[in-house]
């Protein structure tokens, strides 16, 4: 896992607009890195990453090209940077996912 200082994927806002996941406490955020972050650095597939958060309860999509990691009622959570394993590292270690984009062409799901 990559550390990454607390800068929330460098917006200081949410974005309810996109969907995107607002600033985190640190407690918090270091229970999702110890809890999640291993799930994406260790999947041999994005269907493995999906698999894997689905079991724990949670819900992987694309939302303004990030990563966002969302909870049992769709809401986006943190976002993978926020791990300290942002979407391109992911992308480098087992190939860009295969995303079929929503209307408003800002988000996504897997295929």
């Amino acid at each position: 896992m990559k550390h990454d200082p607390l800068d929330s994927g460098h917006w200081s806002q949410p974005n309810a607009e996109l969907g995107l996941p607002g600033p985190l406490e640190c407690e918090t955020l270091v229970l999702l890195r110890r809890f999640i972050a291993p799930i994406l650095e260790n999947a041999a597939s994005w269907d493995d990453i999906a698999a894997s958060l689905a079991e724990k309860g949670y819900g992987l999509t694309f939302r303004a090209g990030h990563l966002v990691i969302m909870n049992d009622q769709g809401m986006g959570l943190c976002t993978g940077r926020d791990l300290g394993v942002p979407l391109r590292e992911i992308s480098n270690r087992i190939g860009r996912p295969s995303i079929r984009a929503h209307a408003d062409g800002q988000s996504g799901e897997l295929q």
